[in-house]
């Protein structure tokens, strides 16, 4: 299903839809592995692989010339745009929920609104297990250095810079899937 996805708004974008299977696969693999060593939390695995394959389907439409990205939005919304992406094309809204949520380690109404990040005056926080462990893996890997795997510390640093409660919540994730 998302390999549709991607062929419809990829085409011709060659070294962007690189970039986008090449950190999304990453991110799923990781996701998954984690899933495998927590039965216990019942994460659907199938909607996971999905998920992460669909979570970046919005830089697309981001102007982040340095990732091959040639839109017009700034890439704090490429997660908005993923999720407008994913309910035109008629996806279960948890679909598009992954997309929208999976920025920083979630972002809050405050976060929002003090930083005066141009994203919808609402909460963007994942909130289901799935959602979670998405945005957890996704913070391991970048779309510069699609070759490499961030350590844990590597993964706080870059999310330290956000401010807020980012860290807390990221450390509430790795407390979940990786205690």
């Amino acid at each position: 299903m998302y390999q549709q996805i991607i062929d419809k708004y990829y085409v011709g974008c060659d070294a962007l839809r690189h970039i986008l299977l090449t950190h999304s696969e990453s991110v799923a693999h990781r996701a998954l592995r984690i899933a495998s060593l927590h039965p216990e939390l019942n994460i659907d695995t199938d909607f996971v692989r999905e998920a992460a394959m669909l979570h970046d389907i919005g830089i697309i439409r981001v102007d982040a010339p340095g990732i091959e990205c040639h839109g017009t939005e700034p890439y704090i919304r490429h997660g908005i745009c993923g999720a407008e992406i994913l309910r035109a094309e008629g996806l279960p809204e948890k679909y598009a929920r992954v997309c929208e949520r999976h920025t920083g380690a979630g972002l809050t109404l405050d976060d929002i609104t003090s930083q005066n990040l141009p994203l919808p005056h609402r909460d963007l926080q994942p909130e289901t297990l799935e959602e979670k462990l998405i945005c957890y893996a996704d913070k391991f890997y970048s779309k510069t250095h699609l070759d490499r795997e961030k350590t844990y510390e590597q993964a706080e640093k870059s999310l330290a810079k956000f401010g807020g409660n980012t860290l807390t919540r990221f450390r509430a994730m790795k407390n979940i899937f990786e205690p």
